[in-house]
């Protein structure tokens, strides 16, 4: 039963990411300021992705957007929970956004849960506290983050579990995201630290 799980999950994320791409490329724009820092095959500034949200801080404390994307913000929907990608994915983003300080760009790491039920501001607290101190985990209501989720064009489906040992099948695209200019670009899962760096780097200075 569970390899049926992870051949639907699988089946899911490659529909999603194709959808993602198509809906990227479909809404593609002309030259802009950006236009030589992506390295995936995408135009920046497609319209549609992201936008304004509402969520709950580590803190306890409801924020929106304008208040957490201040600077070149890497955005990753996942779960605390989560076995194995989530916390590479995550471990990955903060790596880049240290090696970005040393380059002299400011970036944030920001993880927003889709799994509202077990991360609370408190676990999340605890997570990102072991990957980074500036990642910054986001919770809500489910309503909240449903919209959040929405609002970048991501999956997640809880699957049937007992108790509090379920699994949540979602995807995993990570999303650079500027103030002023909101999303730009997304990483996939084999996006390298290098690459994310260098392309973080790119928009930072163009901007």
């Amino acid at each position: 039963m569970r390899n049926l799980y992870a051949i639907t999950a699988l089946v899911l994320v490659i529909a999603m990411l194709g959808g993602l791409a198509g809906f990227i490329i479909m809404n593609k724009g002309g030259e802009t300021a950006f236009a030589s820092c992506s390295q995936s095959t995408i135009a920046t500034g497609a319209g549609g992705i992201g936008g304004p949200f509402e969520l709950v801080d580590e803190t306890g404390a409801t924020v929106t957007d304008a208040d957490v994307i201040t600077e070149p913000t890497l955005v990753y929907f996942g779960y605390t929970f989560c076995p194995d990608v989530c916390p590479l994915d995550a471990a990955r983003n903060a790596e880049a956004v240290e090696v970005l300080e040393t380059q002299g760009v400011q970036s944030t790491p920001v993880f927003i849960s889709i799994d509202p039920e077990r991360d609370t501001p408190e676990v999340l607290a605890e997570f990102t506290d072991i990957m980074h101190p500036k990642m910054l985990g986001l919770t809500g209501s489910a309503e909240q983050v449903k919209a959040a989720s929405q609002a970048y064009k991501t999956f997640y489906r809880r699957q049937p579990g007992e108790d509090d040992y379920y699994l949540v099948d979602h995807s995993t695209f990570t999303y650079l995201v500027l103030p002023e200019h909101g999303f730009v670009d997304f990483f996939r899962r084999d996006a390298t630290v290098e690459q994310i760096v260098e392309t973080v780097a790119c928009y930072a200075q163009a901007s």
